[in-house]
């Protein structure tokens, strides 16, 4: 087991370098200039060449990339462009913006799906399950950005129940209880537009999964020797549903926080999604590539988790 996650780190170090060097590549072809919010028809041609070289801009893409590989690989992110501060600073705080979003996510969808596709998949064939089926259908359906806008225009701007932007109000009042509550309302949307399509997905795959099981030979004998249907259901059956499912838990991550990207700038929460758009269109370069560097961890690292959580949940798999 040591030896075989070994290997997967140094084929995750190799992926990840891969990646953010095609990164560096296209963001350096592509046009557009990052001095060019700096330069304004007043300045002189002397000081934009040497905005230009504090940025790091005139030298070559081989002579960039070299030093940019150098500080990166000792853990220097750099200076970002648009803010000129170091980029480490900018991502600790949106990151953890982020994952305060992402992990409730999580949650909600794997309680709430594991729940949903259980129940449909006892009442199989049944107008209970027809109508959950369809649910599901309408949940994963509906375009992201459609609904936030939509849930925005109903709860906040018709009936004003719950905000429709950032983390916390402008004015709270002091205590822990009325700070807590106020991050609570402020979540309530973006948790809900980026909960509902992995809430289809799972109770789908839940679904299926236990009706293939309850179909199984051993479920049958349980079946045969008089035990109830809440034992086969719950002590037999769902832990060879919870199987398949660990392989998804590694997946779902990243693409939570690829949700996250039209999330954070619909409902302006500052996390890695509203810092990575940002950036883009200031051309930060630094930025790009850090945020891109925690996307890719972020996938490889998923990916590592499901299969290491697949061998201890079923020891009859080898590496």
């Amino acid at each position: 087991m040591l030896g075989y996650i070994i290997k997967r780190i140094f084929i995750s170090i190799f992926i990840i370098f891969a990646v953010l060097s095609l990164t560096f590549l296209l963001i350096n072809l592509a046009p557009g200039d990052p001095s060019s919010m700096y330069v304004r028809p007043e300045i002189s041609p002397e000081t934009v060449k040497l905005i230009r070289h504090q940025m790091g801009l005139d030298r070559s893409l081989w002579i960039r990339y070299i030093c940019w590989f150098r500080e990166f690989a000792s853990g220097n992110f750099g200076i970002s462009f648009s803010q000129m501060r170091p980029v480490s600073d900018i991502l600790r705080q949106a990151t953890i913006n982020t994952l305060q979003l992402t992990i409730i996510v999580f949650i909600v969808q794997m309680v709430l799906g594991v729940l949903f596709g259980l129940f449909s998949a006892i009442k199989k064939n049944t107008k209970i399950d027809r109508g959950i089926n369809s649910l599901l259908l309408i949940f994963y359906s509906i375009p992201g950005f459609w609904l936030a806008l939509m849930l925005i225009l109903i709860f906040s701007l018709k009936l004003g129940w719950l905000p429709s932007s950032q983390m916390k109000s402008l004015l709270v009042a002091d205590g822990i209880l009325l700070q807590l509550w106020d991050r609570i309302k402020h979540m309530i949307l973006p948790v809900t537009v980026l909960s509902l399509p992995f809430i289809a997905y799972t109770a789908r795959f839940v679904r299926g999964s236990v009706i293939e099981v309850l179909g199984q030979d051993y479920i049958r004998t349980a079946k045969a020797y008089g035990l109830s249907k809440n034992k086969i259901l719950y002590q037999y059956a769902l832990k060879n549903v919870l199987l398949p499912l660990t392989t998804l838990i590694g997946l779902f991550l990243p693409f939570i926080l690829g949700g996250s990207v039209i999330t954070d700038n619909i409902f302006a929460w500052p996390g890695m999604g509203q810092i990575t758009v940002q950036a883009i269109f200031a051309h930060d370069f630094p930025v790009i590539l850090a945020s891109n560097f925690i996307a890719a961890l972020t996938v490889v690292a998923g990916n590592l988790i499901s299969d290491v959580l697949y061998c201890f949940v079923d020891p009859r798999i080898k590496i």
